[in-house]
């Protein structure tokens, strides 16, 4: 069975800031993404850790600011860590529960600019992007348009 998108998903991101702000959740960390954006922010993993997350369970995940804001955002809405930003925004907004029908994509899309516009992304992309085993490499490489 073809997915709904199997014409592929039009996503560019516009940096608007707009996923990484509003009701509290979690950005969940990888042990790459701890150590990847610890030394992009120039601090030991330890004291990343100590500073930008907190453990939920088994888990490691970025904090927030008070209204729900990512402790990662700068004041004018921008990602501090954008080159190293955790694989879970990465791949925003391919996210499985967000490509599982086109009414939770068209939901989503009424707070992101940059769904429904922008570069179109092959159905098998979109699969390729909420993959959580598809390796970070590749998942750039899609996500920078860089994939043959």
């Amino acid at each position: 069975m073809r997915p709904w998108f199997h014409a592929g998903l039009e996503f560019s991101c516009t940096r608007c800031g707009s996923c990484c702000t509003g009701e509290p959740g979690h950005v969940w960390l990888a042990p790459e993404d701890e150590r990847s954006i610890a030394a992009r922010l120039g601090l030991p993993l330890a004291r990343f850790r100590a500073e930008y997350t907190r453990v939920v369970g088994d888990r490691r995940s970025l904090l927030e600011r008070a209204g729900g804001d990512c402790v990662l955002l700068s004041e004018d809405r921008r990602c501090t860590v954008h080159a190293v930003k955790p694989r879970q925004c990465l791949v925003y907004p391919f996210w499985p529960r967000l490509v599982a029908s086109p009414e939770a994509w068209a939901a989503e899309g009424r707070t992101c600019p940059g769904m429904g516009a922008g570069a179109l992304h092959t159905a098998e992309e979109v699969a390729r992007l909420a993959d959580p085993a598809t390796p970070r490499a590749e998942l750039e490489a899609i996500v920078e348009g860089k994939t043959a």
